[in-house]
């Protein structure tokens, strides 16, 4: 008889255009390797370029559906968070980690509390050193930021670098990135890449530094509204004022804006206005990578693009999920990383002194190292 051990589910992603998987062979193998049962759906990685056979060669298990891979599974592991009927259908305790939002659902918080679900929402990790190798948000802002100013310069209606051809000198773009969080500094340096003139805009003036080592000018607006944590702190009625006169005029002169400005948890702050759009020049492109969360821009509409007066306005959605290869690869290492903070012996134990575990759960919980007992496989 096999010994005991734990099993980890994982289903297919049901979310409208999600292409990613929180399982790859690479950690599939991994999780094998520790002690456990994995299970996947059939096809589950396929859209992110993980056939199935990879799966069977790393240890795993694919099965003919969600519901045999989730049936009795000790883990789940998932991108987007399962629906609530489904997450209904876990047995009691299961343990959950993935960019789960429950506090955007009730009927999905419901579920997870009335079920007794562990769930580990990744959005919450602390952002601190030791967590680097599990930050989900990261990662999956660094694959968005790159592909933002693709985005970009698909609909822009010139070059981005400046190019010296018998018709004569075509100057380069003139591209501002607004937030240098992860994906404003993947953005900047992108566009670099495609021969723009990059600028980065962040009211946090320690980003300068950053800005510059990439190659992009600091756009220094006088208005400095550094706070704690990493974060921007609120900005007062008349710095507000003041910064949106001035990014204003600036803007005039832009061809090409990516704005990236988002807070975990809270609707996306107002940067770019209907004004400010109006004082555009006409071909220029404006890509609002906070469109999730409402945009950085008045005239942003979440997974459109819209034409404002010549300004060609594009509110893209999950732009992680279109280079599903290398986003799924880093997720599913940032979750694998996670996970194995709660694999021991086999077996699943939650040490709650650990601020990874304790601020990261949903409820949020304190108590003593507690273990879950391996549920023996099928």
């Amino acid at each position: 008889m096999d010994k005991a051990r734990i099993t980890i589910g994982v289903a297919g992603e049901t979310a409208p255009g999600e292409r990613r998987v929180a399982l790859t062979p690479e950690t599939a193998k991994k999780l094998v390797a520790a002690g456990a049962r994995v299970r996947i759906e059939r096809g589950a990685g396929f859209a992110s370029g993980f056939v199935d056979e990879a799966y069977v060669q790393a240890g795993a298990e694919p099965v003919a559906d969600a519901a045999a891979a989730l049936d009795g599974a000790d883990l789940v592991l998932c991108v987007q968070p399962p629906a609530a009927a489904r997450l209904q259908q876990l047995r009691e305790g299961t343990v959950l980690i993935g960019l789960l939002a429950p506090q955007a659902d009730p009927e999905r918080a419901a579920a997870i509390t009335g079920r007794g679900l562990v769930a580990f929402a990744l959005e919450r990790l602390p952002r601190t050193t030791r967590a680097q190798s599990m930050d989900v948000l990261s990662s999956q802002a660094g694959m968005a930021g790159y592909k933002a100013v693709l985005v970009a310069a698909q609909l822009a209606p010139r070059f981005f670098p400046m190019l010296t051809t018998a018709a004569g000198t075509i100057r380069p773009s003139k591209v501002l990135v607004v937030g240098a969080g992860v994906a404003g500094l993947q953005a900047i340096a992108t566009a670099r890449r495609l021969g723009a003139q990059v600028e980065g805009f962040d009211v946090r003036p320690e980003t300068r530094e950053q800005i510059e080592s990439l190659g992009g000018r600091f756009l220094d607006l006088g208005v400095s509204a550094a706070g704690e944590g990493g974060y921007a702190r609120q900005l007062t009625d008349g710095e507000r004022a003041e910064q949106q006169r001035r990014l204003g005029d600036h803007l005039k002169g832009i061809d090409v804006v990516v704005t990236t400005a988002a807070v975990p948890g809270r609707p996306a702050p107002k940067i770019v206005s209907a004004e400010m759009v109006s004082g555009m020049k006409p071909g220029s492109v404006i890509v609002d990578l906070a469109a999730e969360s409402g945009g950085n821009c008045d005239a942003t509409r979440p997974g459109e693009t819209i034409d404002v007066g010549g300004v060609t306005v594009a509110g893209p959605l999950n732009l992680a999920s279109s280079g599903a290869v290398h986003a799924s690869e880093m997720y599913a290492r940032n979750v694998f990383n996670f996970a194995s903070l709660l694999l021991r012996d086999g077996a699943l134990a939650f040490d709650w002194d650990d601020e990874l575990l304790a601020k990261t759960v949903w409820p949020e919980r304190a108590g003593e190292t507690q273990a879950a007992p391996a549920v023996a496989s099928a």
